[in-house]
Protein backbone atom coordinates (compact mmCIF):
# COMPACT_ATOMS: atom_id res chain seq x y z
CA UNK A 1 0.00 0.00 0.00
CA UNK A 2 1.57 3.75 -1.28
CA UNK A 3 1.76 5.87 2.50
CA UNK A 4 -0.42 8.80 2.26
CA UNK A 5 3.01 11.65 1.91
CA UNK A 6 4.41 9.17 -0.80
CA UNK A 7 1.19 9.39 -2.87
CA UNK A 8 0.42 12.57 -2.15
CA UNK A 9 3.76 13.81 -4.04
CA UNK A 10 3.11 11.31 -6.84
CA UNK A 11 -0.58 12.87 -7.48
CA UNK A 12 0.45 16.10 -7.33
CA UNK A 13 3.09 14.88 -10.22
CA UNK A 14 0.89 13.38 -12.24
CA UNK A 15 -1.39 16.36 -12.11
CA UNK A 16 1.53 18.49 -13.52
CA UNK A 17 1.88 15.40 -16.59
CA UNK A 18 -1.39 15.53 -17.49
CA UNK A 19 -1.45 19.11 -17.61
CA UNK A 20 1.45 18.93 -19.95
CA UNK A 21 0.73 15.65 -21.79
CA UNK A 22 -0.53 17.71 -24.85
CA UNK A 23 1.76 20.05 -25.48
CA UNK A 24 5.01 19.40 -27.74
CA UNK A 25 7.64 22.13 -29.37
CA UNK A 26 6.18 21.90 -32.59
CA UNK A 27 4.40 25.27 -33.32
CA UNK A 28 4.97 26.43 -29.32
CA UNK A 29 5.95 30.06 -29.71
CA UNK A 30 9.42 30.88 -27.77
CA UNK A 31 7.10 33.15 -25.77
CA UNK A 32 4.50 30.44 -24.75
CA UNK A 33 7.25 28.07 -23.42
CA UNK A 34 6.68 27.82 -19.49
CA UNK A 35 8.46 27.13 -16.35
CA UNK A 36 7.37 24.18 -14.51
CA UNK A 37 7.86 24.70 -10.90
CA UNK A 38 9.06 22.03 -8.28
CA UNK A 39 6.30 21.46 -5.50
CA UNK A 40 6.97 22.67 -2.74
CA UNK A 41 8.20 20.33 0.60
CA UNK A 42 6.17 19.94 2.93
CA UNK A 43 7.52 20.47 6.76
CA UNK A 44 7.48 17.87 9.11
CA UNK A 45 6.33 19.01 12.24
CA UNK A 46 7.88 16.31 14.40
CA UNK A 47 11.30 16.89 13.10
CA UNK A 48 13.69 18.76 15.21
CA UNK A 49 17.17 20.76 15.49
CA UNK A 50 17.77 20.59 11.30
CA UNK A 51 16.39 17.19 11.15
CA UNK A 52 18.65 15.78 13.90
CA UNK A 53 15.76 14.70 15.76
CA UNK A 54 12.98 13.47 14.03
CA UNK A 55 9.90 11.62 15.75
CA UNK A 56 7.00 9.22 14.04
CA UNK A 57 3.55 8.12 15.22
CA UNK A 58 0.96 6.23 13.99
CA UNK A 59 -1.84 5.66 15.44
CA UNK A 60 -4.55 2.43 13.62
CA UNK A 61 -7.99 1.65 14.33
CA UNK A 62 -9.89 -1.06 12.98
CA UNK A 63 -13.11 -2.92 13.07
CA UNK A 64 -13.44 -6.26 11.59
CA UNK A 65 -16.27 -8.60 11.66
CA UNK A 66 -16.30 -12.48 10.51
CA UNK A 67 -18.73 -15.11 10.23
CA UNK A 68 -17.53 -18.87 9.24
CA UNK A 69 -14.16 -18.05 8.46
CA UNK A 70 -12.88 -20.63 10.43
CA UNK A 71 -15.60 -23.70 10.61
CA UNK A 72 -17.77 -22.85 7.45
CA UNK A 73 -20.62 -23.70 9.76
CA UNK A 74 -23.66 -21.68 9.92
CA UNK A 75 -25.56 -24.10 12.89
CA UNK A 76 -22.45 -23.38 15.09
CA UNK A 77 -22.39 -19.92 16.80
CA UNK A 78 -18.46 -19.69 17.37
CA UNK A 79 -16.02 -17.67 19.21
CA UNK A 80 -14.58 -16.63 15.84
CA UNK A 81 -18.35 -15.47 14.29
CA UNK A 82 -17.67 -12.34 15.69
CA UNK A 83 -16.92 -8.88 15.49
CA UNK A 84 -14.18 -6.83 17.42
CA UNK A 85 -12.05 -4.31 17.12
CA UNK A 86 -8.30 -4.02 16.58
CA UNK A 87 -6.11 -0.73 18.24
CA UNK A 88 -2.65 0.25 17.85
CA UNK A 89 -0.20 2.96 18.61
CA UNK A 90 3.34 3.42 17.37
CA UNK A 91 6.02 5.71 18.72
CA UNK A 92 9.26 6.36 17.08
CA UNK A 93 12.14 8.50 17.61
CA UNK A 94 15.42 8.66 14.70
CA UNK A 95 18.65 10.45 16.07
CA UNK A 96 21.02 11.14 13.61
CA UNK A 97 24.32 12.04 15.12
CA UNK A 98 26.21 12.37 12.45
CA UNK A 99 25.98 11.69 8.65
CA UNK A 100 27.35 8.09 9.38
CA UNK A 101 25.55 7.14 12.16
CA UNK A 102 21.75 6.92 13.16
CA UNK A 103 20.06 5.38 15.93
CA UNK A 104 16.02 4.63 16.04
CA UNK A 105 14.09 3.33 18.59
CA UNK A 106 10.36 2.68 18.11
CA UNK A 107 7.45 1.13 20.91
CA UNK A 108 4.13 0.18 20.12
CA UNK A 109 0.85 -0.89 21.70
CA UNK A 110 -1.51 -3.35 20.22
CA UNK A 111 -5.11 -4.07 21.77
CA UNK A 112 -7.72 -6.53 20.46
CA UNK A 113 -11.07 -4.77 22.31
CA UNK A 114 -14.54 -6.72 22.39
CA UNK A 115 -13.65 -10.03 21.27
CA UNK A 116 -15.14 -13.45 22.77
CA UNK A 117 -11.87 -15.43 21.61
CA UNK A 118 -9.16 -14.60 24.08
CA UNK A 119 -7.13 -11.80 23.64
CA UNK A 120 -3.57 -14.00 23.13
CA UNK A 121 -1.63 -13.72 20.01
CA UNK A 122 -2.05 -16.91 18.10
CA UNK A 123 -4.81 -18.20 20.22
CA UNK A 124 -8.14 -18.67 17.79
CA UNK A 125 -6.39 -16.81 15.08
CA UNK A 126 -6.55 -14.01 17.40
CA UNK A 127 -4.19 -10.87 16.55
CA UNK A 128 -4.72 -10.53 20.42
CA UNK A 129 -2.87 -7.90 23.13
CA UNK A 130 0.43 -6.84 23.39
CA UNK A 131 1.03 -4.29 25.31
CA UNK A 132 3.26 -1.98 25.25
CA UNK A 133 6.75 -3.21 23.94
CA UNK A 134 9.83 -1.94 21.79
CA UNK A 135 9.35 -2.76 18.35
CA UNK A 136 12.47 -1.62 16.70
CA UNK A 137 15.54 -0.31 18.37
CA UNK A 138 18.68 -0.44 15.64
CA UNK A 139 21.98 1.20 14.86
CA UNK A 140 22.94 2.21 11.92
CA UNK A 141 26.68 2.97 10.43
CA UNK A 142 27.87 4.32 7.12
CA UNK A 143 26.63 6.87 4.31
CA UNK A 144 25.52 5.41 1.07
CA UNK A 145 26.23 9.08 -0.74
CA UNK A 146 30.10 9.06 0.33
CA UNK A 147 30.88 4.98 0.84
CA UNK A 148 28.43 2.14 -0.79
CA UNK A 149 28.74 -0.15 2.59
CA UNK A 150 26.43 -0.02 5.37
CA UNK A 151 25.58 -2.02 8.71
CA UNK A 152 22.16 -1.78 10.91
CA UNK A 153 22.31 -3.90 13.71
CA UNK A 154 19.22 -4.59 15.87
CA UNK A 155 15.89 -5.35 16.01
CA UNK A 156 14.76 -4.17 12.47
CA UNK A 157 12.43 -4.66 9.58
CA UNK A 158 13.60 -7.01 7.12
CA UNK A 159 11.20 -6.64 3.89
CA UNK A 160 12.38 -7.64 0.29
CA UNK A 161 10.35 -7.79 -2.85
CA UNK A 162 7.00 -7.81 -3.04
CA UNK A 163 7.20 -9.19 0.76
CA UNK A 164 5.78 -12.81 -0.90
CA UNK A 165 8.59 -14.24 1.65
CA UNK A 166 10.27 -11.54 4.03
CA UNK A 167 7.75 -8.61 5.00
CA UNK A 168 6.92 -6.42 7.72
CA UNK A 169 2.88 -8.16 7.67
CA UNK A 170 1.77 -5.00 8.65
CA UNK A 171 -1.59 -6.11 8.17
CA UNK A 172 -1.58 -7.81 11.60
CA UNK A 173 -2.13 -5.54 14.59
CA UNK A 174 1.78 -6.68 15.90
CA UNK A 175 3.29 -6.97 13.16
CA UNK A 176 7.21 -8.37 12.40
CA UNK A 177 9.83 -7.43 13.41
CA UNK A 178 13.68 -9.61 13.61
CA UNK A 179 16.54 -9.31 16.07
CA UNK A 180 19.24 -8.81 13.46
CA UNK A 181 22.41 -7.91 11.68
CA UNK A 182 22.20 -6.42 7.87
CA UNK A 183 25.12 -5.48 5.46
CA UNK A 184 24.29 -3.48 2.50
CA UNK A 185 26.72 -2.41 -0.30
CA UNK A 186 24.24 -0.10 -2.92
CA UNK A 187 25.64 1.42 -6.22
CA UNK A 188 23.73 3.82 -8.08
CA UNK A 189 21.98 0.50 -10.23
CA UNK A 190 22.17 -2.30 -7.84
CA UNK A 191 23.01 -3.24 -4.48
CA UNK A 192 23.40 -6.76 -2.29
CA UNK A 193 22.02 -7.35 1.54
CA UNK A 194 23.42 -9.88 3.64
CA UNK A 195 21.71 -10.22 7.13
CA UNK A 196 21.28 -12.43 9.70
CA UNK A 197 19.04 -12.54 12.72
CA UNK A 198 15.26 -14.43 14.10
CA UNK A 199 12.23 -13.62 14.11
CA UNK A 200 10.83 -11.62 17.48
CA UNK A 201 8.18 -13.70 19.07
CA UNK A 202 4.88 -11.33 20.47
CA UNK A 203 4.02 -12.63 24.01
CA UNK A 204 1.49 -11.10 25.98
CA UNK A 205 2.36 -9.45 29.35
CA UNK A 206 5.58 -10.14 28.41
CA UNK A 207 8.83 -8.66 26.52
CA UNK A 208 9.03 -9.96 23.45
CA UNK A 209 11.71 -11.79 22.38
CA UNK A 210 13.81 -13.88 19.45
CA UNK A 211 15.59 -16.77 19.45
CA UNK A 212 18.73 -14.87 18.84
CA UNK A 213 19.34 -14.86 22.40
CA UNK A 214 17.48 -17.46 23.05
CA UNK A 215 14.80 -14.94 24.53
CA UNK A 216 11.32 -16.77 24.07
CA UNK A 217 12.43 -19.75 26.00
CA UNK A 218 11.57 -22.40 22.70
CA UNK A 219 15.06 -23.53 22.69
CA UNK A 220 14.63 -23.47 18.65
CA UNK A 221 17.76 -21.39 18.50
CA UNK A 222 16.13 -20.24 15.11
CA UNK A 223 18.64 -18.47 12.76
CA UNK A 224 17.26 -17.01 9.53
CA UNK A 225 20.12 -15.45 7.06
CA UNK A 226 20.41 -14.63 3.28
CA UNK A 227 21.89 -12.72 0.48
CA UNK A 228 19.45 -10.50 -1.30
CA UNK A 229 20.69 -8.72 -4.73
CA UNK A 230 18.56 -6.32 -6.43
CA UNK A 231 19.34 -4.55 -9.68
CA UNK A 232 17.50 -2.04 -12.05
CA UNK A 233 20.55 -2.53 -14.78
CA UNK A 234 17.62 -3.56 -17.10
CA UNK A 235 16.19 -0.56 -17.93
CA UNK A 236 12.21 -1.26 -17.50
CA UNK A 237 12.25 -3.71 -14.73
CA UNK A 238 13.51 -4.15 -11.24
CA UNK A 239 15.30 -8.00 -10.88
CA UNK A 240 15.91 -9.61 -7.70
CA UNK A 241 18.03 -13.19 -7.05
CA UNK A 242 18.47 -13.94 -3.06
CA UNK A 243 19.52 -17.01 -1.52
CA UNK A 244 17.56 -17.54 1.91
CA UNK A 245 18.69 -19.84 4.76
CA UNK A 246 16.49 -21.29 7.76
CA UNK A 247 17.72 -23.09 10.62
CA UNK A 248 15.72 -24.25 13.59
CA UNK A 249 16.66 -26.63 16.31
CA UNK A 250 13.14 -29.51 16.39
CA UNK A 251 15.01 -32.11 18.35
CA UNK A 252 14.34 -30.32 21.94
CA UNK A 253 11.45 -28.16 23.25
CA UNK A 254 10.05 -26.84 20.22
CA UNK A 255 7.72 -29.55 18.97
CA UNK A 256 10.08 -32.32 19.63
CA UNK A 257 10.92 -34.54 16.94
CA UNK A 258 13.60 -37.00 16.99
CA UNK A 259 14.32 -37.49 13.13
CA UNK A 260 16.40 -34.15 13.23
CA UNK A 261 16.59 -30.18 12.37
CA UNK A 262 15.48 -27.97 10.13
CA UNK A 263 17.84 -26.85 7.49
CA UNK A 264 17.32 -25.74 4.30
CA UNK A 265 17.66 -23.24 1.58
CA UNK A 266 15.22 -21.13 -0.81
CA UNK A 267 16.95 -19.78 -4.05
CA UNK A 268 14.52 -17.59 -6.24
CA UNK A 269 14.65 -14.62 -8.47
CA UNK A 270 12.04 -11.81 -9.15
CA UNK A 271 11.41 -9.17 -11.76
CA UNK A 272 8.72 -6.21 -11.78
CA UNK A 273 8.31 -3.84 -14.57
CA UNK A 274 8.77 -0.15 -13.56
CA UNK A 275 5.50 1.93 -13.46
CA UNK A 276 4.73 3.16 -16.95
CA UNK A 277 8.15 1.13 -18.27
CA UNK A 278 5.95 0.88 -21.78
CA UNK A 279 3.81 4.15 -21.52
CA UNK A 280 4.53 6.31 -24.40
CA UNK A 281 7.49 9.03 -23.27
CA UNK A 282 6.07 12.72 -23.34
CA UNK A 283 8.11 15.56 -23.55
CA UNK A 284 7.81 19.04 -22.09
CA UNK A 285 9.54 22.28 -22.60
CA UNK A 286 11.20 23.64 -19.59
CA UNK A 287 12.69 27.04 -19.73
CA UNK A 288 15.86 27.39 -18.40
CA UNK A 289 16.31 24.38 -17.14
CA UNK A 290 17.93 22.42 -20.36
CA UNK A 291 19.57 23.86 -23.30
CA UNK A 292 21.88 23.22 -26.02
CA UNK A 293 24.02 25.80 -27.79
CA UNK A 294 22.00 28.20 -26.10
CA UNK A 295 18.61 26.55 -26.98
CA UNK A 296 15.97 25.48 -25.15
CA UNK A 297 14.90 21.58 -26.26
CA UNK A 298 12.78 19.18 -24.86
CA UNK A 299 12.90 17.54 -21.04
CA UNK A 300 11.62 13.94 -21.00
CA UNK A 301 9.08 14.04 -18.61
CA UNK A 302 8.71 10.51 -15.97
CA UNK A 303 6.71 8.16 -17.78
CA UNK A 304 2.79 8.05 -16.62
CA UNK A 305 1.99 4.64 -14.57
CA UNK A 306 -0.32 3.33 -17.77
CA UNK A 307 -0.07 1.07 -20.12
CA UNK A 308 0.78 -2.96 -20.12
CA UNK A 309 3.06 -4.14 -16.30
CA UNK A 310 3.89 -7.67 -15.68
CA UNK A 311 5.82 -9.57 -12.71
CA UNK A 312 7.04 -12.91 -12.02
CA UNK A 313 9.09 -14.77 -9.14
CA UNK A 314 9.88 -18.28 -8.89
CA UNK A 315 11.32 -19.55 -5.32
CA UNK A 316 12.96 -23.69 -5.17
CA UNK A 317 14.15 -25.07 -1.83
CA UNK A 318 16.16 -28.09 -0.90
CA UNK A 319 17.31 -29.08 2.46
CA UNK A 320 15.30 -30.73 5.66
CA UNK A 321 12.24 -29.93 7.29
CA UNK A 322 12.47 -31.60 10.67
CA UNK A 323 14.67 -34.12 9.63
CA UNK A 324 12.70 -34.66 6.41
CA UNK A 325 14.23 -34.26 3.16
CA UNK A 326 12.55 -31.03 1.69
CA UNK A 327 12.41 -30.68 -2.48
CA UNK A 328 10.09 -28.23 -3.04
CA UNK A 329 8.99 -24.91 -5.24
CA UNK A 330 6.86 -21.76 -6.00
CA UNK A 331 5.71 -19.18 -8.89
CA UNK A 332 3.83 -16.12 -9.29
CA UNK A 333 3.01 -13.97 -12.53
CA UNK A 334 0.68 -11.44 -13.31
CA UNK A 335 0.12 -9.29 -16.26
CA UNK A 336 -1.91 -5.87 -16.27
CA UNK A 337 -3.16 -3.03 -18.23
CA UNK A 338 -3.76 0.30 -17.34
CA UNK A 339 -5.47 2.61 -19.73
CA UNK A 340 -4.61 5.87 -19.88
CA UNK A 341 -8.00 8.20 -18.68
CA UNK A 342 -9.23 9.64 -16.19
CA UNK A 343 -10.06 7.09 -14.10
CA UNK A 344 -6.54 5.06 -14.56
CA UNK A 345 -8.52 1.92 -14.68
CA UNK A 346 -6.12 -1.37 -14.17
CA UNK A 347 -6.95 -5.08 -15.33
CA UNK A 348 -5.23 -7.36 -13.95
CA UNK A 349 -4.50 -11.70 -14.47
CA UNK A 350 -2.07 -13.19 -11.80
CA UNK A 351 -1.66 -16.67 -10.93
CA UNK A 352 0.02 -18.56 -8.10
CA UNK A 353 1.31 -22.22 -7.26
CA UNK A 354 2.96 -24.22 -4.44
CA UNK A 355 3.86 -27.21 -4.30
CA UNK A 356 2.31 -29.71 -1.76
CA UNK A 357 3.51 -33.37 0.00
CA UNK A 358 1.84 -35.73 -2.48
CA UNK A 359 3.06 -38.62 0.29
CA UNK A 360 2.91 -37.82 3.90
CA UNK A 361 4.17 -41.59 4.53
CA UNK A 362 7.77 -41.24 3.08
CA UNK A 363 10.77 -39.26 4.57
CA UNK A 364 10.44 -36.82 2.03
CA UNK A 365 8.74 -33.17 1.73
CA UNK A 366 7.73 -31.63 -0.89
CA UNK A 367 5.23 -28.92 0.87
CA UNK A 368 6.86 -25.44 -0.11
CA UNK A 369 7.69 -23.55 3.17
CA UNK A 370 5.86 -19.78 2.87
CA UNK A 371 9.14 -17.92 5.42
CA UNK A 372 7.87 -15.08 6.87
CA UNK A 373 5.67 -13.32 4.36
CA UNK A 374 2.63 -10.87 4.71
CA UNK A 375 0.12 -12.98 2.90
CA UNK A 376 -2.51 -10.66 3.34
CA UNK A 377 -1.64 -8.85 0.32
CA UNK A 378 -2.00 -11.76 -2.22
CA UNK A 379 -4.25 -14.98 -1.68
CA UNK A 380 -7.23 -12.52 -0.64
CA UNK A 381 -8.33 -10.36 2.06
CA UNK A 382 -10.19 -13.39 4.17
CA UNK A 383 -6.19 -14.98 5.06
CA UNK A 384 -7.53 -18.62 4.08
CA UNK A 385 -4.46 -19.27 1.63
CA UNK A 386 -0.88 -19.37 2.22
CA UNK A 387 2.25 -19.66 -0.78
CA UNK A 388 1.74 -23.19 0.21
CA UNK A 389 0.01 -26.78 -1.78
CA UNK A 390 -2.33 -24.07 -3.70
CA UNK A 391 -3.13 -22.64 -6.78
CA UNK A 392 -4.61 -19.36 -7.16
CA UNK A 393 -6.23 -17.59 -10.31
CA UNK A 394 -7.12 -14.15 -9.57
CA UNK A 395 -8.47 -11.33 -11.90
CA UNK A 396 -8.40 -7.80 -10.70
CA UNK A 397 -9.74 -4.60 -11.41
CA UNK A 398 -9.06 -1.21 -10.27
CA UNK A 399 -9.65 2.45 -10.66
CA UNK A 400 -9.41 5.89 -9.12
CA UNK A 401 -12.49 8.19 -9.40
CA UNK A 402 -11.03 10.90 -7.65
CA UNK A 403 -7.06 10.97 -6.95
CA UNK A 404 -7.12 10.63 -3.30
CA UNK A 405 -9.39 7.33 -3.47
CA UNK A 406 -8.84 3.96 -4.79
CA UNK A 407 -11.60 1.27 -5.47
CA UNK A 408 -10.26 -2.36 -6.10
CA UNK A 409 -12.25 -5.57 -7.16
CA UNK A 410 -10.86 -8.99 -6.70
CA UNK A 411 -11.90 -12.76 -7.75
CA UNK A 412 -9.73 -15.74 -6.77
CA UNK A 413 -10.01 -19.36 -7.34
CA UNK A 414 -8.10 -21.96 -5.45
CA UNK A 415 -7.27 -25.94 -5.40
CA UNK A 416 -5.01 -27.58 -3.50
CA UNK A 417 -1.56 -28.64 -5.76
CA UNK A 418 -2.50 -32.10 -3.74
CA UNK A 419 -5.33 -33.77 -0.94
CA UNK A 420 -2.19 -35.18 0.18
CA UNK A 421 -1.24 -32.28 1.96
CA UNK A 422 -3.16 -30.21 4.39
CA UNK A 423 -4.82 -26.70 3.11
CA UNK A 424 -2.70 -23.69 5.41
CA UNK A 425 -4.20 -20.94 6.39
CA UNK A 426 -1.98 -17.65 5.81
CA UNK A 427 0.15 -18.17 8.94
CA UNK A 428 1.71 -20.94 6.99
CA UNK A 429 1.45 -23.38 9.78
CA UNK A 430 -2.58 -23.48 10.79
CA UNK A 431 -4.84 -25.99 9.10
CA UNK A 432 -8.22 -25.89 7.85
CA UNK A 433 -9.43 -29.38 7.47
CA UNK A 434 -7.36 -33.04 8.93
CA UNK A 435 -5.81 -34.53 6.73
CA UNK A 436 -7.42 -37.66 6.71
CA UNK A 437 -9.59 -40.27 4.15
CA UNK A 438 -12.29 -37.81 3.43
CA UNK A 439 -10.15 -35.08 2.65
CA UNK A 440 -7.54 -37.17 0.46
CA UNK A 441 -10.40 -38.66 -1.92
CA UNK A 442 -12.03 -35.23 -1.79
CA UNK A 443 -11.84 -32.79 -5.23
CA UNK A 444 -9.13 -30.26 -5.01
CA UNK A 445 -11.17 -27.38 -5.77
CA UNK A 446 -11.59 -25.54 -2.40
CA UNK A 447 -13.67 -22.06 -3.50
CA UNK A 448 -13.19 -18.55 -4.37
CA UNK A 449 -13.18 -15.27 -2.95
CA UNK A 450 -14.39 -11.94 -4.33
CA UNK A 451 -12.78 -9.02 -2.45
CA UNK A 452 -14.32 -5.38 -2.77
CA UNK A 453 -11.90 -2.48 -1.40
CA UNK A 454 -11.33 0.71 -1.39
CA UNK A 455 -8.98 3.72 0.40
CA UNK A 456 -9.38 6.69 0.58
CA UNK A 457 -6.13 8.96 1.19
CA UNK A 458 -8.19 11.95 2.94
CA UNK A 459 -4.78 14.48 3.99
CA UNK A 460 -1.22 12.72 4.03
CA UNK A 461 -1.77 12.34 7.36
CA UNK A 462 -5.41 10.69 7.19
CA UNK A 463 -5.95 7.19 5.79
CA UNK A 464 -9.02 5.44 5.44
CA UNK A 465 -9.78 2.23 4.22
CA UNK A 466 -12.92 -0.78 4.09
CA UNK A 467 -13.45 -3.75 2.49
CA UNK A 468 -15.83 -6.69 2.28
CA UNK A 469 -15.05 -10.46 1.04
CA UNK A 470 -17.40 -13.15 0.23
CA UNK A 471 -15.83 -16.69 0.12
CA UNK A 472 -17.96 -19.45 -1.82
CA UNK A 473 -17.09 -23.01 -0.73
CA UNK A 474 -16.35 -25.75 -3.36
CA UNK A 475 -16.19 -29.39 -3.42
CA UNK A 476 -13.50 -30.12 -0.74
CA UNK A 477 -15.09 -28.44 1.75
CA UNK A 478 -18.48 -29.52 1.20
CA UNK A 479 -16.52 -33.66 0.88
CA UNK A 480 -14.28 -32.52 4.21
CA UNK A 481 -16.88 -30.99 6.60
CA UNK A 482 -19.20 -27.98 6.57
CA UNK A 483 -19.22 -26.26 3.93
CA UNK A 484 -21.72 -22.45 4.20
CA UNK A 485 -19.94 -19.70 2.47
CA UNK A 486 -18.07 -16.89 4.98
CA UNK A 487 -17.75 -13.53 4.91
CA UNK A 488 -15.64 -10.67 6.28
CA UNK A 489 -15.90 -7.15 6.50
CA UNK A 490 -13.80 -4.05 7.81
CA UNK A 491 -13.35 -0.41 8.34
CA UNK A 492 -9.90 0.96 9.23
CA UNK A 493 -8.78 4.75 9.78
CA UNK A 494 -5.24 5.52 10.39
CA UNK A 495 -3.39 8.95 11.24
CA UNK A 496 0.70 8.80 10.49
CA UNK A 497 3.05 11.72 11.13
Amino acid sequence: MVQPHKRSGALLAAALLIGAADISLAGVPESDVKTVASPPLESNPLSFLGGAVVFDFEERFRWEIRNNNFDFDDSVNALTDDNWFLQRARLGVKITLADWLRIYGQVQDSREINSDRPDYPNSLAAEGDDSLDLRQAWVEFGNPKEFPLTLKLGRQILSYGDERLIGAFDWNNIGRTFDAARLRWEEKTWSLDAFAGSVVVPERGSYNQSDFFNGNETDRQQIFSGLYFQTTAVPFQATDLYVLHLHEDDSVKYQPNPDGDTNFFTLGVRAKSKPGAFARQETVPVDGKESRDGKQVAVATPPRPVGFDYEAEFAFQTGHVRGLDLTAFAAHGGVGYTLDTRWLPRLGLAYSFATGDNDSTDHDIETFQNLFPTNHKFYGQMDLFSWQNMHDLEVNLKVSPIRALTLRAEYHAFWLQTTEDFWYRANGTTTVRPLNAAARNAGNYVGSEVDLLATWNVTRNLQVEGGYSHFFTGEYVAATGPSDDADFGYLQVKVSF
